[in-house]
């Protein structure tokens, strides 16, 4: 690991990764929303952990991100806070706390950043929340974007589908994306959007990219963390490798451990005070 700057650094922050573009080293970013997955994220060197507003699938079982709260966002935050040294920590802005009011989105991000102790936060959007992305901005708080497939507007889109396939919505997102950079944001994630797209707006930032879903071109890759490591089965999008099948592996741990007690080979003699 002693070859990458982002090893080689005690905390890694938002001027690591615009030096880690400019070197050409790309970003590695997982989710995480407990204290002990982020423990083992850090222990790894992860460059970005993100606290995403994805724990409202991966943790509470919802369909869609909109329900989880400011307060639970900052719940998770502060779990993942206390294990990470290393890593840069965003955490999303839930639906609800910057869309349209640009002080309860400051208000919102004043918030994570002081209850959590995040590095940063992260929300969706372009033009729409440029002015909630200065009032944020202005009181020294880290801005990531997020274009291309917005999981808050769900609703809205009405599928998970590729986004920005047209040359109306590519030439929106191209230009979204210049907006962000120029108010100030300090990275983008482009999520699920033709690859050559995604190279094409890359090229064109002088801010790091980060992908999900939006090839090989970006500053940096996005996953989240149940889903590679196999923890979770029903998400098999194009996009994700799995690296672990841990959901077979946990299963037969448990089982395993239900035949021992049922068979009273749990605990064994070694095993009892």
């Amino acid at each position: 690991m002693s070859q990458y700057l982002s090893s080689n650094v005690n905390k890694v922050t938002t001027n690591t990764l615009q030096r880690m573009r400019n070197e050409g080293e790309r970003i590695a970013m997982l989710t995480a929303y407990d204290y002990s997955i982020a423990t083992l994220l850090d222990m790894a060197k992860i460059d970005v952990v993100l606290v995403g507003d994805s724990a409202a699938n991966v943790m509470a079982g919802y369909k869609t991100t909109l329900p989880i709260t400011l307060d639970e966002m900052i719940y998770h935050a502060s779990s993942v806070v206390r294990a990470v040294k290393h890593a840069l920590v965003v955490v999303d802005m839930p639906f609800g706390t910057y869309q349209g009011n640009s002080k309860m989105a400051l208000s919102s991000a004043i918030r994570i950043m002081k209850e959590s102790g995040a590095d940063a936060i992260k929300l969706e959007g372009g033009s729409e929340v440029l002015e909630s992305i200065d009032r944020i901005l202005s009181a020294g708080i880290p801005v990531m974007g997020h274009l291309g497939l917005t999981p808050q507007s769900i609703n809205k889109f009405g599928t998970y589908a590729v986004r920005a396939t047209t040359e109306d919505e590519a030439t929106a997102l191209y230009e979204n994306a210049k907006l962000l950079e120029q108010h100030g944001c300090f990275a983008l994630v482009l999520e699920k959007i033709p690859a050559t797209l995604a190279q094409k707006v890359t090229e064109a930032l002088t801010i790091p990219t980060i992908g999900i879903g939006a090839g090989g071109a970006t500053s940096g890759q996005v996953l989240v963390f149940h889903d590679m490591m196999g923890i979770t089965q029903q998400f098999t999008p194009r996009f994700l490798r799995r690296y672990l099948n841990l959901s077979e592996e946990i299963v037969g741990a448990i089982e395993h451990y239900i035949q021992d007690v049922k068979e009273q080979n749990f605990p064994n003699a070694s095993e009892q005070y």
